[in-house]
């Protein structure tokens, strides 16, 4: 039988390594933390994206991600711009030098994440297995950090 206890001990001791040490990579060689390399990630693959919707993605507040989105504004990684269709919404897209940066570290991350976890027994059952629990938990109101407050931003 499994120890779930110690699998949720080495699930969480591997993703902080695994941060650890791409974001350190990313930060030295593209002047991009990892955190705001989702981000870009995110916003790339959605054109165009609500603050709201990057704090539900990144499972942080709409506070948090707002003072992220500042500071890749203040980069000029990205452009914040009224929402036309709800005026207490924001909505955030790339600009090219944010899409520059997002194509240079992304094969940064690919290699990285190559080195650690590429060479892993049954990776795409792991991979399989770990996308439906993450589903399976976006869906429960108790994993959301703002699901009792917020409206939009």
């Amino acid at each position: 039988m499994t120890d779930l206890t110690a699998l949720f001990t080495d699930l969480v001791r591997l993703e902080t390594r695994l941060y650890n040490v791409i974001d350190a990579r990313l930060k030295a060689e593209h002047d991009l933390p990892l955190g705001q390399f989702e981000f870009l990630r995110f916003v790339a693959a959605h054109g165009t994206t609500r603050v709201y919707d990057l704090a539900r993605e990144m499972a942080i507040t709409v506070g948090a991600t707002s003072k992220a989105v500042d500071r890749l504004e203040s980069a000029g990684r990205v452009r914040r711009t009224a929402n036309p269709s709800d005026r207490r919404s924001s909505l955030v897209e790339l600009t090219p030098a944010g899409a520059d940066v997002l194509a240079a570290a992304t094969p940064t991350v690919e290699a990285e994440l190559q080195t650690w976890v590429g060479s892993a027994p049954a990776l795409e059952q792991l991979a399989t297995s770990l996308s439906m629990l993450r589903r399976r938990a976006e869906l429960d109101h108790r994993t959301d950090r703002h699901h009792s407050s917020n409206t939009g931003s």
